[in-house]
């Protein structure tokens, strides 16, 4: 076995547009309907809105200098489609895109390669106002309009693209990652959840045709949310929950991207219950002509299912969340009676927001999808949120996510060593960035940003121990984790 990482691997980490740019009405730029989610979070929740964010807008530069002291080879980032489309479509905002161009040289510069994420999560507000979005077929047409332009204007410089970010997460959380109009939330439109994901799924073979037609030597493929799922007990029960569970939690996604086909079972659960997506004629000849070149994987924290049995006492529900940072306090798990529940997994802790931390269970995934698919993986996001203390000397000791990390990347080295095809390791962040679901005070990145939630201060870039320790990592390609 090798001590090392595959020559030519790619060290690097991730963001993405609205969760670290910042300058949201800047040079151009229109609201996204993330601008307008995270302003509702802040009257509701308390947590920071997009204005600001990182400020990674007024400081590429600095970013990029503090990724080329850590090693980085790669950064995967989101370009913000309103900043290059205001309105959606139409005319292009020059400085918006002359921002990305800067972005995109200035990493070339510095040896580090560019992996471009199309679309996540900030669908401009100006298409949720014409026609609502995701809601709405319409926008598939328009995100060709938007996808087309860029890579074409990338073509030359950016050759690994991942198009639409969290499908599955889309779905579980659709209210925080799209914009729902609050009389489509009674539970009697549900359907919507999935008609979404068919619409994403058409853009998203859209985008992966485009790169082959257009990106000499591209490629393309989707960044997906995904846990490995293990059943809660050996009963013969909870184990074919657990398999319930990966058919339409997983199965269901990645069938599409590497088959060109909804997964059976999924979908004929969704058909029982009015869940499935209508779907044209047509549509999916254009998925199965446009499959996917590799998974990129977005790896946090395993789940667990168990048997529940559809006796009348219990309706669907959606995925739970935790938006206090309190272990215990997540308000519910994932129910779908009859086929399977989803509940926390006894062996395993968990952080502050009840996400399990399973370094094995990025192993477990990794070779099942390779064994499932064999196609190239990588990995786009992996980390642990947590409180980070700023110490009055001015440090950050994160032993925590180093321990965290370690573990995930080790496992990763595992499964490579089984014969997985791993292009690159690019973890959750680059530097602290806003939260989706819980503001700044959930901080993920190697390079604390000094703000908060209330006050934005000056965003002052701060190294953590665990900048130093990924340097190391990256130094010896992996062979070094102490």
């Amino acid at each position: 076995m090798r001590k090392s990482f595959p020559d030519h691997f790619l060290w690097g980490a991730s963001t993405s547009a609205y969760q670290v740019e910042g300058a949201a009405y800047e040079d151009g730029k229109k609201a996204s309907q993330q601008d307008i989610i995270n302003k509702d979070s802040y009257q509701t929740f308390g947590f920071a809105t997009a204005e600001v964010a990182s400020d990674q807008y007024h400081h590429f530069k600095e970013d990029i200098a503090l990724m080329k002291e850590m090693g980085f080879t790669a950064y995967r980032f989101s370009i913000a489609w309103s900043r290059v489309f205001p309105d959606g479509v139409g005319e292009v905002n020059e400085k918006g895109i002359q921002y990305y161009r800067d972005l995109i040289d200035e990493l070339i510069r510095n040896g580090i390669e560019p992996i471009v994420t199309l679309y996540h999560y900030d669908c401009p507000w100006a298409l949720v106002e014409k026609y609502g979005g995701w809601l709405d077929r319409r926008i598939v047409k328009d995100f060709e309009y938007y996808a087309r332009y860029i890579i074409n204007e990338f073509k030359d410089k950016v050759k690994i693209w991942t198009t639409i970010n969290e499908q599955s997460i889309i779905v579980q959380y659709w209210i925080q990652k799209c914009y729902i109009p609050e009389e489509l939330l009674d539970g009697k439109h549900d359907q919507l959840r999935y008609q979404i994901n068919h619409y994403m799924n058409l853009a998203q073979a859209i985008a992966v045709k485009l790169v082959h037609e257009l990106v000499p030597g591209g490629i393309a493929g989707a960044p997906l949310g995904y846990s490995c799922i293990y059943p809660l007990t050996s009963r013969p029960e909870d184990v074919m929950a657990m398999q319930n569970a990966q058919a339409l939690r997983n199965d269901y996604y990645t069938d599409i991207y590497f088959k060109g086909e909804y997964n059976k079972a999924a979908m004929i659960y969704l058909e029982e219950h009015g869940l499935a997506p209508k779907i044209e004629e047509g549509d999916m000849e254009l998925i199965r002509e446009n499959l996917s070149d590799f998974l990129a994987i977005n790896y946090y924290a395993s789940e667990c299912a168990k048997w529940c049995p559809d006796d009348g006492t219990q309706q669907i529900r959606w995925s739970g969340v935790n938006r206090s940072g309190k272990k215990g306090d997540i308000d519910g798990f994932e129910t779908h009676p009859g086929f399977y529940q989803m509940c926390k997994n006894p062996e395993l802790d968990t952080t502050d927001w009840d996400w399990a931390i399973d370094p094995i269970g990025m192993e477990y995934l990794l070779r099942d999808l390779y064994n499932r698919y064999n196609k190239p993986l990588m990995i786009t996001e992996n980390g642990l949120g947590a409180y980070d203390v700023l110490t009055k000397d001015g440090q950050v000791h994160d032993d925590y996510r180093i321990d965290y990390l370690r573990g995930h990347i080790a496992a990763c080295k595992r499964a490579i060593d089984k014969g997985v095809e791993l292009l690159a390791y690019c973890p959750w962040s680059a530097v602290d960035l806003l939260s989706t679901s819980n503001g700044v005070k959930k901080r993920y990145g190697f390079i604390y940003i000094d703000r908060t939630d209330d006050d934005p201060k000056d965003c002052a870039r701060i190294r953590k121990d665990s900048f130093y320790w990924y340097q190391k990592v990256i130094s010896t390609n992996g062979e070094d984790l102490t």
